[in-house]
């Protein structure tokens, strides 16, 4: 499986509106244990890693990018809502920038906050991805 992937969930439109529900099981194969959304965003978020951790984010409003590090390479791209998704497993550095002024930033985690879980050096975290 690669250490992350892009999604474009589903998303149905009637008479009363529209519709993006999330079948979990069919983006991630691990259980959620905290839901977290940021909004009001400024010009970067994320700059970590996670050792255990592992997330799904979300673009239910506006726009921003995702900069994503495996150990190896680069991936950047826009996730523009209300139906972008990306998995991001663990060792997998992330960064968020270029909101747009009504950007929602929904993150489904796969363990609850612990602070020890975090590398937010990056020669740290090459380091560290390399070694596995």
């Amino acid at each position: 499986m690669k250490p992350f992937e892009f999604f474009k969930l589903a998303n149905f439109t009637d008479e009363k509106g529209s519709l993006v529900p999330l079948e979990l099981k069919n983006y991630i194969n691990w259980t959620p244990k905290r839901v977290y959304y940021a909004f009001n965003n400024k010009d970067f978020r994320g700059g970590h890693c996670h050792k255990i951790e592992k997330e799904l984010f979300i673009c239910p409003r506006g726009s921003f990018k995702i900069r994503l590090h495996d150990g190896k390479n680069w991936t950047e791209q826009v996730l523009k809502g209300p139906d972008s998704a990306v998995r991001v497993d663990n060792l997998v550095w992330h960064e968020f920038t270029d909101f747009s002024k009504d950007a929602i930033l929904l993150a489904v985690s796969s363990t609850n906050y612990n602070k020890d879980d975090y590398i937010r050096d990056f020669d740290q975290y090459l380091k560290s991805v390399n070694e596995h």
